[in-house]
């Protein structure tokens, strides 16, 4: 009841796919790479492609995505 309806479910399950990734992809470049000149730069790419999977999960909340015969609204 507290959460609003998702009018896109496949783009909304594709941006915590991507949420997903990028959150292992920033534990792998944080924890286990210890080069100084890598782990910024993996950081701050988790970052990016983070903020894009945010951007996408928005997009399935909003968009009108057209409803097949046989789902539930």
């Amino acid at each position: 009841m507290n959460r609003r309806h998702i009018r896109a479910p496949r783009i909304y399950g594709w941006g915590q796919l991507v949420v997903a990734f990028t959150l292992c992809w920033q534990l792998a470049f944080g924890l286990m790479v210890s080069h100084s000149g890598v782990r910024p730069t993996g950081t701050l790419t988790g970052g990016a492609i983070l903020l894009a999977g945010v951007i996408v999960m928005m997009v399935g909340r909003l968009g009108g995505g057209k409803q097949k015969g046989g789902s539930t609204p």
